[in-house]
């Protein structure tokens, strides 16, 4: 007898809060809030410089990236050998740092300030990230040095939402629903009411341009 009382306690505390949460959903819509479960924030910022080969410039652009976030960069390393481009494997080719908190969406802010707001719809991925990239990095703020040079980098955005931990915990481990779930659209949603930016359907003329005096990959050094 206790344990069925026990279940029936359990049963209707359960019952309870679903009701409290959809009369509290209810109320929120008709006063025109959003469920704050539902926010999307920038989960991390990471930004990668790739060099194509080990030395002397991949230590500068290591030093470009620690300038502008105050971080220690990590170094990434080639998976496989590709004769053609004279890389071996394990040799360290790129550098990379991920930035959260208030310091990566204020430097992402300088970095979509060098694109002009402007995004093209590819640049979104379906599972609600989005990167783009720049060809100088002076064009952040940042001095130039002539002992340093000139290079770009990729920047690649990881957004979120509140309780999307639990599937990556390692305790009661779960799965995300697919309603909570960010998609392409909501992520460039966020993007144009977050910065005012413009997505676009195709790049224009004068990107294609510039992509093809400045090389086809953002990370290209001058």
């Amino acid at each position: 007898m206790p344990s069925i009382s026990c279940r029936c306690i359990f049963l209707s505390i359960i019952v309870y809060t679903c009701q409290y949460s959809r009369i509290r959903l209810a109320t929120m819509a008709s006063e025109g809030k959003q469920n704050p479960m539902k926010d999307i924030k920038v989960d991390k910022l990471i930004l990668n410089c790739c060099v194509g080969e080990s030395g002397d410039r991949l230590t500068r652009a290591a030093r470009v990236l620690e300038q502008l976030t105050g971080q220690q960069p990590v170094y990434s390393k080639a998976r496989y050998t590709l004769r053609s481009f004279g890389i071996r494997r394990n040799e360290k080719i790129s550098v990379h740092v991920t930035v959260r908190g208030e310091k990566a969406l204020e430097i992402l802010e300088r970095g979509l300030k060098v694109k002009e707001y402007e995004l093209l719809q590819q640049n979104f991925s379906e599972t609600g990230n989005f990167g783009f990239g720049i060809n100088e990095h002076i064009d952040l703020g940042i001095k130039y040095d002539p002992t340093t040079g000139i290079y770009g980098m990729d920047f690649f955005v990881c957004l979120t939402r509140a309780g999307a931990r639990v599937s990556r915990r390692k305790i009661r481990q779960s799965r995300v629903g697919f309603a909570h779930r960010i998609k392409k659209e909501d992520a460039i949603k966020w993007f144009q009411d977050k910065f005012e930016g413009v997505v676009l359907a195709k790049a224009s003329s004068t990107v294609f341009k510039s992509r093809i005096f400045h090389g086809n990959t953002p990370t290209s050094t001058h």
